[in-house]
């Protein structure tokens, strides 16, 4: 609706220009020096090369990637935080970057537009929180971090990978299905945050350890699912990416994609980190 009613797309400027401003009653003379006048500039026209999506404000591929990796970027400037600057702060900065992401991660999923301070300010305050846990466990768990990370980096990956060959896709029905599983997620981990927090649960991850099937934790089996769905979580953002950019997306919007992109790949981390203690924990 909003493009059909602007000049720009309706078409009315190129009618407006073919038909000139030769006032009626000038002779064919005139209109034929007009048209030859159009031609010429037509032809230099042509000739010029192509404006770019950079040059028109459209989002593109490198303007995601950029914006991406100056989010992870603060993400690893707020992890130094507690790791090396504020080791004695771990617990109060890892509580501070857990409430402050999650509260800011919600103001900048709901806004209309995207906001860049807000983006970049999550991703130090998730920042606090990542590089909090990952010191937490590392003093129990010895190189911990270097193995999620590598798990983080192979899914992310590999996941390009598929999208880019087409073998995965967004489809509506998956999304349905991916709907469904994360709600299910999302409620097993309050409940189990719930009972570990009024003390029901005294086992470290609650229901995670507390449960097995068939020997195995049930957190071993609820992590393998979490990140499956953190993997479908980033075709996601792929899709949206190059739809985006397909469809000419404003360059600000740019900013939405890398901060999509972002959430993903730290909730890809922190279920990769829990998974690997809860196994290292249980041998």
């Amino acid at each position: 609706m909003a493009l059909g009613g602007n000049p720009v797309f309706n078409g009315k400027n190129f009618r407006t220009a073919a038909r000139g401003n030769t006032p009626a009653g000038q002779g064919a003379t005139a209109l034929a020096g007009q048209s030859a006048m159009s031609t010429t500039q037509m032809e230099d026209l042509y000739n010029q090369p192509s404006a770019g999506p950079s040059q028109t404000g459209r989002m593109t591929f490198d303007d995601v990637i950029v914006k991406t990796v100056l989010s992870i970027g603060v993400v690893l400037v707020g992890a130094a935080v507690p790791a090396f600057l504020l080791p004695g702060l771990v617990m109060p900065l890892m509580i501070v970057g857990m409430v402050g992401g999650l509260v800011l991660g919600l103001v900048n999923a709901f806004k209309r537009e995207p906001v860049p301070a807000l983006i970049l300010a999550y991703a130090f305050l998730q920042g606090l929180f990542v590089g909090g846990l990952t010191m937490v466990l590392e003093a129990q768990f010895p190189n911990i971090a270097l193995q999620a990370l590598v798990g983080t980096l192979t899914v992310f990956a590999i996941t390009l990978a598929l999208f880019k060959s087409g073998k995965v896709r967004a489809t509506p029905k998956a999304m349905k299905i991916f709907m469904i599983a994360i709600l299910g997620y999302a409620a097993f981990s309050l409940v189990n945050l719930g009972l570990m927090l009024f003390g029901v649960s005294e086992d470290p991850w609650g229901l995670r350890t507390g449960i097995e099937i068939a020997g195995i934790p049930l957190g071993v089996i609820i992590g393998i699912f979490a990140i499956g769905l953190a993997a479908f979580s980033l075709v996601i953002d792929f899709t949206s990416i190059s739809d985006g950019v397909r469809n000419g997306a404003p360059q600000k919007y740019s900013w939405t994609a890398a901060f999509g992109l972002t959430v993903t790949l730290i909730w890809l981390y922190v279920e990769f980190i829990r998974l690997i203690a809860i196994l290292r924990g249980s041998d």
